[in-house]
């Protein structure tokens, strides 16, 4: 299957000769050595943690099972604290953290060392939690949810982070599957100013008796009133207040299981994608460092949810492993104002942010004003994550925020991948605004077509051709899932996106190969169509569906919001529809078009399309309990229903 690329992309930013100069990557020699022996390259970035016994041998390759690093035991805790304990690190400051509410901690390496020796304490001798058990954390972004992911690691266990914004229903079918056995919870944590009742719907969840949890530790932080259920509840200060401070980290095979994350499925049945311990901080800590020119002088902000595999890459283990310096950070960036961001980055003296296209777009439809009020000079590299970035906000985000000064890192990966698999290098690799960039060194990419045959350049199916260290281990216990899902389709991994690489080698992600629009026989990436959109001078954000033509099998349904103060025209919908055929060509214009204030969310800030989708077509829209704001699909539903757009 090949993909029409009907945009032509020719702006271009030169990599900034001043950051080249300090930065870890300046030029092709990594590309050179990965090249010249890939194995060797990935066992000299595995040597760059703290092995309790090395390995001897870096890849065993079973397609598609992997073992890397085979015979190797480590520990993940002990590399993301233990060893900088005996240097200026120890002082330094590993978490800076701000509450909602304005509260501001800072922990140290060492602080932090003893608070994660406390809980596995206790894990281990009190609750019993040994090497291979389940533990699922179910907490708002406070630092205690950092300490019991790595009090897990530390002990053995695999931790099972759900995010905050679940149901009750969706933890309880992660708690099943998972079979685990401890639960850690917190009273509740904030949201816009108001408490989120997490413990409450933790007693949801377990109230039929049917899963295999014993345990539930309670962080008291929102100074909500729960109930606390005898026998199972106890306080997670009374659980840490013994005087033992240290557990003696438990060696881990290589290949042992480190968690297990829940990404959603056409099922409908979440997956549970495994991940392993070696193989995993190897990428994590080797991209963190390469993509970010992470330095110890940094103050880095990964604004994602741990709840999320960015959260756990980029905002827990990539950056603990390097001994940075983290801001961690509760709350939604809209308040108690849209300058929130800002003026964390501005009091924290943030150099490194790192956050996703959606929320960029929703910056851009507040206005300039907001972050104009605070000083972002700290501010030194920005990236961006989550999803393909249309071109206009990557230059909003790289004028406004960056100062044209900060480069802009674009980066391609998956809760499958565990780290990043493709982005610019921002000490060696011009930019280039809506193109994610190359393949890391040490990754091979590549795009295909229809039945597997490599397309050189042009746009088509991405897969990535070579096993790599963070690569998923398998579907937790479901092991034909995995095969089916990731490689039935060819003999290499399939990620499921369409994209289109360039002559320079860059390559631009287009989304999910089911979000591709068949219209008229010319296949058309979802994301062009939106990024023309949002081009447009009034529009922040843009989402387009499929929906069914009699003519040309599929027609293009657009839903947009409009950037704060802008004025809805009479028609707008015309100038739009006028604007994507200028720019991408007649064949891409919308057929409807719906205004509206928003759009479908997560409270991670994802769009919901496949919300939108049923809307579109007429069809039940599902499970709304996860967005941030449900009441909005019903307005949708009402609009498109007066529009008598075609039912499928």
């Amino acid at each position: 299957m090949s993909i029409d690329s009907l945009v032509t992309e020719s702006d271009r930013i030169s990599v900034n000769p001043d950051f080249a100069k300090h930065s870890h990557v300046n030029g092709p020699e990594l590309y050179e050595e990965s090249q010249s022996d890939r194995l060797g390259f990935w066992k000299r970035q595995a040597q760059n943690l703290d092995w309790i016994q090395p390995f001897d041998e870096v890849l065993e390759w079973d397609r598609p099972y992997a073992k890397w690093f085979l015979n190797g035991k480590l520990n993940a805790s002990a590399n993301c604290l233990d060893r900088h304990l005996d240097g200026p690190r120890r002082h330094k400051a590993a978490l800076i953290w701000e509450g909602e509410q304005g509260d501001i901690k800072t922990v140290t390496y060492a602080q932090l060392h003893r608070q994660v020796s406390q809980l596995a304490y206790q894990l281990h001798h009190r609750f019993k939690v040994k090497k291979g058990d389940r533990v699922t954390l179910y907490m708002p972004m406070v630092i205690e949810l950092v300490v019991a992911v790595l009090a897990c690691a530390r002990v053995g266990a695999i931790h099972s982070v759900v995010f905050g914004g679940f149901s009750a229903q969706s933890l309880k079918d992660r708690l099943i599957d998972s079979d685990s056995k401890l639960v850690i919870t917190a009273d509740g944590g904030f949201r816009r100013g108001s408490v989120v009742n997490l413990k409450g719907i933790v007693d949801t969840a377990l109230k039929d008796n049917d899963t295999s949890v014993k345990d539930v530790i309670v962080v008291r932080y929102a100074q909500n009133k729960v109930e606390m259920t005898a026998n199972r509840d106890v306080e997670y200060d009374t659980v840490i207040r013994d005087d033992q401070s240290h557990f003696e980290p438990v060696p881990m095979d290589s290949e042992d299981p480190l968690f297990i994350l829940y990404t959603s499925g056409t099922t409908g049945k979440p997956k549970g994608i495994v991940h392993s311990t070696g193989g995993y901080l190897t990428h994590a800590q080797y991209s963190t460092k390469v993509v970010f020119d992470l330095k110890d002088s940094d103050v880095y902000w990964c604004s994602a949810d741990v709840g999320w595999i960015t959260g756990h890459t980029y905002l827990v283990y990539g950056p603990l492993l390097n001994g940075a310096t983290v801001m961690m950070a509760e709350g939604a960036p809209d308040y108690p104002d849209k300058d929130r961001f800002w003026s964390i980055i501005n009091r924290h003296q943030v150099s490194i942010f790192y956050t996703a296209p959606t929320a960029i777009r929703a910056f851009m439809k507040w206005g300039d004003a907001y972050p104009n009020r605070h000083d972002l000079s700290s501010l030194r590299l920005l990236g961006t994550v989550g999803e393909p970035i249309n071109p206009e906000a990557w230059r909003w985000y790289y004028d406004v925020i960056g100062q044209s000064r900060c480069p802009v890192v674009d980066t391609w990966w998956q809760t499958e991948t565990g780290g990043i698999m493709i982005s610019t290098l921002p000490g060696y690799h011009d930019q280039k605004p809506g193109q994610a960039g190359c393949p890391l060194p040490g990754i091979e990419a590549a795009i295909l077509g229809n039945d597997g045959e490599h397309i050189k350049m042009g746009g088509g199916l991405l897969s990535l051709t070579q096993p790599w260290p963070s690569m998923l281990r398998g579907v937790w216990g479901d092991p034909d899932r995995f095969n089916e899902v990731y490689w039935s389709r060819f003999e290499t991994y399939f990620a499921g996106d369409g994209a289109i690489k360039d002559e320079d080698g860059y390559y631009k992600v287009l989304g999910r190969v089911d979000d591709v629009l068949n219209v008229a026989g010319h296949r058309i990436g979802t994301m062009e169509v939106e990024s023309c959109l949002v081009d447009f001078e009034s529009v922040a954000e843009a989402a387009v569906v499929g929906i069914n033509d009699e003519i040309k099998g599929q027609a293009i349904m657009a839903y947009v919001t409009l950037k704060e103060g802008a004025k809805q025209e009479d028609d707008l919908a015309s100038q739009l529809s006028a604007h994507v055929a200028q720019s991408i060509g007649p064949i891409a214009k919308p057929k409807f078009i719906v205004i509206t204030p928003e759009l479908p969310k997560t409270r991670s800030g994802k769009i919901m399309r496949r919300i939108l989708k049923n809307i579109a077509e007429g069809a039940e829209s599902g499970d709304t309990s996860t967005l941030a704001n449900p009441d909005i699909v019903r307005d949708l539903e009402a609009q498109v229903s007066a529009m008598k757009v075609p039912a499928t």
